[in-house]
C-alpha cells in the first residue's frame, strides 16, 4: 500500500481539515449546539475505553451539559492493523475504517478523531472518505513533544511493529528535523509482548520491562519517549506515567485536542 504525502511528510489532506490540537471550534459553547465528536474506536477496545474515560476525567465541567459529546463507533472486529501493515495479512483495515469514517459522519459528527496509533496509517483512506476534519493523534503528538523540548532533536518512539514500520512518527518528526529513535529487535519484542500479551489480553504489564526499553532509548539520545501505542496509553494511566516529563502518551495529547476542538476546556490548562 502505497501511503499519498504532502510535501511534509504528513497524508494528503482536504480543504477544511483539522489536524493540530491548538485551535479551538468556532461554534458557539452553548449546551446543544458545540459540535459533537465522532471516535473511530473498537482498536482496541481497551484503549477506546480508556480514551473516553480520559476525555471526561480532563474536561471541566461543573455539570453533565459541559462535557463533550461524542458518538463511539467502537468496531473490535476490524483487521490487524499491525499484520496487514507488515505483509502477514491480506485483510485491509483501510476499506474498513474508511466505511466507519462514512458512517459517523453520516450520523452528524463535526469533526472524527481515532485513538489509535497504528491505523494512523490508513489515515488517507478515512479522509477520502469523509468531507469533516480530523484530529490526528500523531500530529498532536508531536506538536507536544515539540513543546516540551524546546531544542528537540530526538525522540524514542514505543509503539507496534507496524506503528514503527510504517514510518508515520519517523515522517512527522522528520518534517521538525527531528530523529526518531526505534527499539533494537529484543526491546521492540519486549514491548510488542506488553501490548499483545499484556494489555491487549487483559493481564498486568510489565512496568519495568517497559521502563528498561525506555532507558535505552534515552541512553541512545532520546529527550522524551512517545508512547505511540494506545494500548501503552492505558499502561501510562494505570502506573502514573503522565505525571513523568520523560513520557508523551499519545492518548493523553489526542484527549486534550479532542476537548479544544469541541470547544471545551482542558482541565488543567484553565
Amino acid at each position: 500500500m502505497t501511503r499519498a504525502r504532502d510535501g511534509r511528510g504528513r497524508p494528503q489532506r482536504r480543504a477544511g481539515e483539522v489536524y493540530h490540537g491548538g485551535v479551538t471550534s468556532e461554534r458557539s459553547n452553548d449546551p446543544g449546539t458545540r459540535p459533537f465528536v465522532g471516535v473511530l474506536g473498537g482498536v482496541g477496545p481497551l484503549a477506546t475505553a480508556y480514551f473516553l474515560n480520559h476525555v471526561v476525567r480532563l474536561t471541566v465541567a461543573e455539570r453533565d451539559q459541559d462535557h463533550v459529546d461524542m458518538v463511539v463507533l467502537n468496531h473490535a472486529t476490524v483487521p490487524d492493523r499491525t499484520e496487514f501493515i507488515l505483509g502477514r495479512s491480506a485483510e485491509d483495515p483501510g476499506p474498513v475504517l474508511a466505511r466507519d469514517a462514512r458512517r459517523l459522519e453520516a450520523f452528524g459528527a463535526d469533526f472524527l478523531v481515532m485513538p489509535c496509533n497504528t491505523a494512523h496509517y490508513f489515515t488517507q483512506q478515512v479522509l477520502d472518505a469523509i468531507s469533516v476534519p480530523f484530529v490526528s493523534i500523531v500530529e498532536v503528538t508531536v506538536d507536544a513533544a515539540r513543546e516540551r523540548v524546546a531544542d528537540l532533536r530526538a525522540v524514542g518512539l514505543l509503539a507496534t511493529s507496524g506503528t514503527a514500520s510504517s514510518g508515520v512518527y519517523q515522517d512527522a518528526f522528520g518534517a521538525y528535523g527531528v530523529t526518531t529513535l526505534l527499539p533494537d529487535d529484543a526491546d521492540q519484542a519486549v514491548v510488542s509482548s506488553i501490548i499483545y500479551d499484556q494489555v491487549k489480553a487483559g493481564r498486568p504489564a510489565d512496568l519495568a520491562a517497559l521502563r528498561g526499553v525506555a532507558s535505552h532509548l534515552v541512553e541512545r539520545g532520546a529527550q522524551v519517549v512517545i508512547l505511540g501505542c494506545t494500548e501503552l496509553s492505558v499502561v501510562a494511566v494505570d502506573h502514573g506515567l503522565l505525571a513523568e516529563p520523560l513520557f508523551i502518551d499519545s492518548t493523553d495529547q489526542l484527549a486534550r485536542a479532542t476537548i479544544r476542538h469541541a470547544g471545551g476546556t482542558v482541565r488543567d490548562e484553565a
